[in-house]
């Protein structure tokens, strides 16, 4: 790692690289759901004094990824039905927003790459690649976002963007998700191919409340 005679510029780099480690920990799921963050044994496994990890887990906790728990300390935040229906709802305005733009801005190229990017998730699929199934569910995500071409909404989704994705690794095991998503995704290209926006903005809701409604009815069950 390297060092910077500012004191306070190398410190400032030091709290975001431990907070971006941790962030991608729990985002990707080292750090599984109701796992206990060890402040000394983190701070010993990167090699940073306990101040940098301390400020990572506050913000953490704001990003609502941890929860600082009196006299156990930090611990990797979970969801409960209340706060998957609310995140679903927020998604569906937002996303829906970004497939309405994406259908007005798209052009030929990028209907081809999010072609290309439904293509790839029926073959990775077939073969079984489940994990890479899920890379290409968040790309996917990423190129509506990109092709919608407006800023606000690309930072409006940035804030969830961390949330969407554990939720989206919890629905993987989920009987025929999978399946199903790849054909919603189908259907958003296909409004965003016909430039219909509002069809486009149709199709994203009723696919972030399709996922949802799976996510929701296995949570009940325990799952």
């Amino acid at each position: 790692m390297e060092r910077v005679n500012n004191g306070t510029l190398e410190h400032l780099q030091l709290k975001d690289r431990v907070y971006d480690h941790l962030r991608r920990g729990i985002i990707d799921g080292t750090y599984d759901i109701g796992a206990a963050l060890r402040e000394v044994e983190i701070a010993s496994r990167l090699g940073v004094s306990k101040t940098p990890v301390r400020e990572a887990f506050v913000r953490l906790e704001k990003d609502r990824l941890v929860e600082l728990i009196p006299y156990r300390g930090a611990v990797v935040a979970g969801y409960s039905a209340a706060d998957l229906e609310e995140i679903s709802d927020i998604r569906q305005l937002v996303e829906g927003a970004c497939a309405r733009s994406a259908a007005a801005h798209a052009t030929d190229a990028d209907i081809e790459a999010i072609e290309r990017n439904i293509e790839k998730s029926r073959a990775a699929l077939a073969e079984g690649k489940i994990d890479k199934v899920a890379a290409l569910f968040d790309s996917f995500d990423q190129l509506i976002y990109k092709h919608s071409r407006n800023k606000w909404l690309t930072e409006l989704v940035e804030n969830l963007e961390g949330h969407q994705r554990r939720i989206g690794r919890m629905t993987v095991a989920i009987p025929g998700r999978l399946e199903r998503s790849i054909e919603e995704h189908q259907k958003i290209l296909d409004a965003i191919r016909d430039h219909d926006q509002r069809r486009a903005e149709q199709q994203m809701r009723k696919h972030v409340a399709s996922v949802m409604a799976d996510r929701l009815k296995s949570f009940k069950q325990g799952v």
